[in-house]
């Protein structure tokens, strides 16, 4: 809570700012708004960071990490105040099958404090006192039914699982077939259609957004059951 307010914070692990993940971003935090939180989008590629070092200091007995990352540097302020939003919302493009390094230099940051070794009852004691609504918002150049053929839900969806085994909840939301270039005229490029690419964009682009909207504002809503 920030203010009495539920607070969402945001991530763009994309290095393109004005783009398709960060416009996915936007549109997922202004539904969050109206949804009543207060919010914070973060660009990671604007910080130098590491992933995580295996210091192990969050795994200490008697750890006074309280859920976040030992390391100090320039990420350290942004996960201080990741600890103390309700929504956490991770968003990537799809490089070579996987998110970003950024995406996942962050994800080990963000969630194995979170995360314990020490379990009760068959579940570990996680760094956290409620449930954390995360998110992933993946948007890729291929089409929704080359994602499928090549196997890309088993690959992206680990990272959910990831974020939903730690916080207690996530889901994802996909962007496919996104338009890449400002000019494809520029670029050696022959294995896809630009007119193809455009027409596509100018057909779904739209309804991308709005669906990340709802989805920033569906996040909040289920936030705020939580906390009842």
């Amino acid at each position: 809570m920030k203010d009495g307010k539920i607070f969402a914070m945001f991530f763009n692990g994309g290095p393109r700012k004005g783009w398709n993940t960060f416009k996915m971003l936007e549109a997922a935090k202004a539904g969050a708004e109206k949804a009543g939180a207060e919010t914070e989008l973060v660009n990671l590629y604007d910080i130098s960071f590491p992933g995580c070092k295996s210091c192990f200091a969050c795994k200490l007995k008697n750890a006074k990490t309280g859920g976040v990352c030992a390391l100090r540097d320039d990420l350290r302020p942004v996960l201080e105040r990741a600890r103390q939003a309700d929504v956490l919302v991770l968003g990537s493009p799809i490089y070579f099958s996987y998110p970003t390094g950024v995406y996942r230099a962050f994800l080990e940051r963000l969630a194995f404090p979170v995360y314990s070794y020490h379990y009760e009852n068959g579940k570990p004691v996680t760094a956290r006192d409620k449930v954390i609504e995360t998110a992933n918002i993946f948007t890729m150049n291929c089409p929704e039914e080359m994602m499928k053929k090549i196997g890309y839900p088993a690959i992206l969806e680990e990272n959910t699982n990831t974020l939903r085994s730690v916080f207690g909840a996530c889901e994802t939301l996909y962007a496919f077939n996104t338009y890449q270039f400002a000019d494809y005229s520029r670029y050696d490029i022959t294995l896809f259609s630009e007119e193809a690419k455009r027409a596509y964009r100018d057909e779904h682009f739209e309804k991308d957004l709005e669906n990340a909207k709802e989805f920033g504002s569906r996040l909040v809503w289920r936030a705020k059951e939580h906390l009842k």
